[in-house]
């Protein structure tokens, strides 16, 4: 689980105002709610991208986070690979301790990626995914406990989530302590007896803390294990053959079963004089396949008037899995072998731009809805492969140009207060 802070809108800089007036801010990301969404391809088709909303309440610690509902449109498109879809998410409040929360959302594909096109044929498939969560607050501890299942034609997941937070010192630190623990189920289409399982665990530290009047900072720590199927039924590595036409030949890939990650991230949100705010965030990742990565962003936060602008560059490099290779020398050339270019070394570059309108707020109403927002985003993907070549040039083997990725990512949805 990562804390988030909340999501910045012109009523959230209004109260922070009024807070800095009276010499007194409470902590407004210790109880943050999120929820969240995935538009992506699975591993197992050579293309991950992760495509998040996050709607979070607006509040103090130690109070359970506000009745809404969200309604969301996303849609990926780059690379060959167009990924949409709606999103539903409810949360409703029952008595002072419990709030309840419901999630859905598909994810319709159409693939015609170089991982495809290069090895096998373009494909559709649609992902369904739902999920049910629950918060219950006593003093200044806060209980969530969460399941979601997705089914898709030849991939099914269960997880299910457990987190404490408790808020200390004042209100001023908030520790989060959770754990998740996933079941999946691989299968292939062209083989109806093919199934393998996949099992996950998630185990993750949170502290976040008040440091001055105008800022506030995130401590994340996570670490996970998968065990079991950790490769693609339908992806192929290629090995070096002369006797063959291109120079080459291809066979299946083949990884280890056991994998543990480790990832440490820090996030610092410092609220400017002139109701603005900028965000900054480092990451740092590695894993027992040799993989270290670096991630760095830097957002601006702008409200004006009834509106709330912002923009962010993010930055994020990383080295290659020890199995993986480009082009093997000979077939079966090591115990443990892969081609899928989100495991080799590679530089990408994503610049957001989003924008959100409060259409109704707490002086005026629409029945039982209280307030009311739409917000849009852009984020525009730029990823350099550095040891992943582009087959589809058809060039001589060594005179392959690397392959280069953009897509565009775009969100649109409505939230209501009620």
């Amino acid at each position: 689980m990562v804390i988030l802070f909340p999501a910045l809108t012109s009523s959230t800089f209004t109260s922070l105002e009024k807070a800095r007036e009276a010499a007194k801010v409470r902590p407004v990301a210790a109880a943050a709610a999120t929820k969240g969404y995935r538009a992506a391809m699975k591993l197992r088709r050579g293309l991950t991208v992760a495509v998040l909303l996050t709607a979070i309440n607006i509040g103090h610690a130690g109070v359970l986070p506000e009745d809404r509902a969200d309604v969301l449109y996303h849609l990926y498109d780059g690379g060959g690979v167009e990924i949409d879809g709606p999103s539903i998410l409810v949360r409703k409040q029952v008595g002072k301790s419990v709030s309840f929360v419901g999630n859905y959302y598909v994810d319709m594909v159409s693939s015609a990626s170089i991982d495809v096109i290069t090895t096998a044929s373009p494909y559709t498939e649609e992902r369904k995914q739902w999920s049910l969560g629950m918060d219950y607050l006593r003093g200044n501890t806060t209980m969530r406990v969460g399941y979601t299942s997705s089914e898709e034609s030849d991939y099914d997941a269960e997880t299910v989530n457990f987190s404490v937070s408790q808020d200390m010192f004042g209100d001023m630190t908030t520790l989060t302590l959770s754990y998740a623990l996933g079941d999946d189920l691989v299968r292939k289409a062209d083989d109806p007896t093919f199934e393998r399982d996949l099992d996950k665990q998630i185990y993750g530290f949170g502290l976040t803390q008040i440091l001055t009047k105008n800022l506030i900072a995130t401590l994340n720590f996570e670490t996970m294990t998968d065990e079991g199927y950790l490769n693609n039924p339908y992806r192929s590595v290629r090995y070096f053959d002369s006797t063959d036409a291109l120079g080459y030949k291809f066979e299946g890939e083949l990884y280890p079963n056991t994998r543990t990650s480790n990832a440490l991230g820090l996030r610092a949100r410092y609220f400017l004089p002139y109701r603005a705010a900028i965000e900054g965030e480092y990451r740092f990742f590695n894993d027992t396949w040799d993989i270290d990565g670096h991630t760095a962003s830097l957002a601006y936060v702008h409200p004006w008037r009834d509106f709330t602008f912002t923009g962010k560059f993010r930055y994020h490099d990383q080295t290659g899995a020890h199995f993986y290779n480009d082009l093997f020398p000979r077939a079966q050339a090591t115990n443990f072998r892969g081609r899928d270019k989100e495991l080799s070394p590679l530089t990408s570059y994503t610049f957001k731009l989003k924008a959100a309108y409060e259409f109704l707020n707490e002086n005026q109403s629409w029945g039982f809805i209280k307030k009311g927002s739409v917000t849009a985003s852009i984020d525009m993907l730029h990823v350099d492969y550095h040891d992943f070549s582009d087959l589809t040039a058809l060039a001589p083997i060594g005179e392959e140009p690397l392959y280069q990725l953009d897509a565009d990512i775009f969100q649109i949805f409505f939230s209501f207060w009620y």
